[in-house]
């Protein structure tokens, strides 16, 4: 199976072994090939889509539209390639490190990373100066490519001053680390570092724009993707080349259905794993157009701007997070806005990055006027998803019940286990109940190959507690038909009485009590019972002005009705907001501290610190006093 579908990719020299499983832990496929990921993206589609939009940059934030070729992608990519390796002396296997927000210049230097063998870190733009400072002192990049300013609603975000903070905090010397900086025409130019900084177009200009692709091992590294904050070991996962290009290509055709020249938009962030998959590496592989879009769900300038974007460049697929379509969802209660454009060209919408409630999996249907909407799941680890419902292999394919992330895809052999890792093959889990769910070695091409510069961590982490499989550290139940429904992390499991329950799934009973637009479960400690499910609840708009009594009668009813009465549920606190990070995942270990009264620090990727203060009155209000107290990363 693996062997045909590498065929579709161009290799520089054809592979001896499809795979070698002499490491069962990391096995190499396709074992003596040679590629180029750049040219796989871009030089082998000129001849026929050349003059095809490879890019269309919208910003919600500037106003602007921009449409870069193939051709002029190929171009900028063969310059800066050639600023890297000529004037900085950028070898195959050097770290290269990118901190920018979503504009095209991070997809180009990407691609020039990748085109002359360079292993790229991109560090998603909203990480503070700490978190940056760590990735810079772990991955020792040779050159820092940044820009001096993004963008976001209320404010201005200078890139430029929190790159000189975490080269300073770093301990990097200034002779060792090299950085090119991008100004933005919209914002002030930045102050360059003499002997250290250089100007983008400076740069750019001083250099021809030819440059040949450097053919790399299969398993030579593409990237490094940090996992964890300043709080742990750094972790970064390592992604090999070849096998990652081979399964790209095939998620694009037979799981999304995306045909070469059709618009296909992620709107995640490209310093996310989604981003680099299927921001940047996935669609230009297949010949596609991919939109890089800069704004948010809401308040760029309303809840109808996803919509528009659909609408505005001909969108056929598009993938968000299920925390967008709640946030809409909230602040478009009429669907005044969600209905406000229509697409005669968009086919599905995709969702990963968290479990989608049925109630919001639901109402999106209803949105996109029947149209499917796929709940699918991944991780960073993997790369690409792990179960889904695969549109281009079935005319009409079972969407499985609502709540579920589809099947597992070609190379993934899933298990569900209890959480006692003993006696492995008399403890898996039967049908429909909660098991943590783990995946037969080996795992597809594409996985993470090591941990960067920890391959005790690697082992450690992931394949120690279950010998002979990964374990995900996820849980969730598989249905009689073979759907799995992801819930929730293995550590949002709780124990109420002896009794495991997922916080993910009283999550969804909550929403679908019809009160309230999100909501995010903890565990709260109880010397009874161990633990007992506590709610942090947003109601729906239409809701705000209803008797208290009458909300908790709801929810604890729908709780009970969806649960039993074993979740024993009765806490929960409304509130305006919760904390959630820049990419929409709410930050629920810090609401388990807070409410636990154990310090706790504030991530620096949280939107805005000052929900904290709104959540510590608003528990306050309702008799609870003993909070933990939080400090800033």
């Amino acid at each position: 199976f693996w062997s045909e579908q590498a065929q579709k990719i161009f290799w520089f020299r054809r592979w001896h072994k499809v795979y070698d499983e002499n490491n069962l832990l990391r096995p190499h496929w396709f074992r003596g090939g040679q590629l180029n990921m750049t040219y796989n993206c871009l030089d082998r589609h000129i001849a026929k889509h050349g003059n095809q939009a490879a890019i269309i940059h919208d910003s919600a934030m500037t106003g602007k539209v921009t449409h870069i070729t193939y051709k002029e992608l190929l171009k900028q990519v063969k310059t800066l390639a050639n600023v890297l390796s000529k004037k900085y002396n950028v070898k195959k296997g050097d770290v290269i490190l990118i901190y920018m927000p979503m504009v095209p210049e991070a997809a180009i230097a990407m691609l020039a990373c990748a085109r002359i063998g360079a292993i790229h870190n991109l560090v998603f733009g909203g990480f503070s100066a700490n978190e940056l400072a760590v990735r810079i002192k772990h991955s020792e990049p040779k050159v820092l490519i940044s820009t001096n300013v993004g963008f976001e609603p209320q404010r201005t975000i200078n890139y430029k001053t929190i790159v000189n903070e975490a080269i300073k905090k770093s301990g990097i010397n200034n002779d060792s680390l090299k950085c090119v900086i991008f100004n933005r025409p919209e914002g002030k130019p930045a102050d360059l570092v003499s002997e250290r900084d250089r100007d983008w177009n400076d740069v750019m200009s001083s250099v021809r724009d030819s440059h040949d692709c450097e053919p790399v091992e299969a398993d030579h590294p593409l990237y490094l993707l940090y996992t964890s904050g300043t709080t742990g070991t750094p972790k970064a996962i390592v992604r090999p080349t070849g096998g990652y290009a081979v399964s790209l290509q095939w998620t694009m055709k037979y799981l999304y259905n995306i045909h070469p020249g059709e618009v296909w938009w992620s709107a995640a962030d490209l310093g996310w794993v989604v981003g680099h998959s299927y921001g940047c590496y996935g669609p230009l592989l297949n010949g596609s157009t991919t939109v890089i879009y800069e704004g948010k769900p809401i308040g760029t300038p309303d809840a109808s701007e996803f919509f528009r974007i659909i609408h505005d460049h001909k969108v056929v697929s598009s993938f968000w997070s299920p925390t967008a379509l709640r946030i809409i969802r909230q602040h478009d209660p009429d669907n005044k806005h969600a209905t406000k454009y229509q697409s005669k060209h968009f086919r599905a919408l995709f969702l990963a990055g968290e479990h989608c409630d049925r109630d919001t999996l639901l109402w999106a249907r209803e949105i996109f006027a029947e149209k499917p909407v796929i709940d699918h799941y991944w991780q960073t680890e993997t790369g690409t998803p792990i179960t889904a419902v695969c549109l281009g292999l079935e005319k009409h394919p079972n969407l499985g019940p609502p709540g579920c992330a589809g099947r597992p895809c070609p190379g993934y052999s899933l298990h569900l286990f209890s959480s006692d890792p003993k006696c492995i093959e008399e403890e898996e889990s039967s049908s429909d109940e909660l098991g943590r769910i783990v995946v037969k070695l080996p795992l597809p091409p594409g996985c993470f190959s090591t941990l960067w510069k920890n391959d005790q961590l690697f082992h450690e982490l992931y394949f120690t507690r279950y010998p002979g499989y990964y374990d995900t550290m996820d849980v969730g139940i598989r249905t009689e038909d073979g759907f799995i429904e992801t819930s929730s992390r293995a550590d949002d499991v709780l124990n109420v009485a002896g009794h495991r329950l997922s916080s993910g799934h009283i999550e969804q009973a909550i929403v679908e009590s019809g009160k309230v637009s999100e909501c995010a479960v903890i565990g709260l400690k109880d010397d009874v019972k161990g633990q007992q499910p506590f709610a942090f609840v947003v109601l729906n708009k239409h809701e705000e002005n209803t008797a208290a009594a009458e909300i908790e009668k709801a929810i604890i009813a729908t709780v009970r009705q969806e649960i039993g009465p074993v979740a024993a549920f009765k806490k929960f606190v409304c509130v305006k907001r919760l904390p959630k990070t820049r990419s929409g995942k709410i930050a629920r270990n810090t609401l388990t501290a807070l409410l636990n009264g154990k310090a706790f620090r504030i991530p620096s990727t949280i939107e805005d610190p000052t929900v904290y203060d709104d959540l510590r009155k608003e528990l306050a209000q309702v008799g609870y006093k003993n909070l933990g107290e939080s400090s800033q990363m």
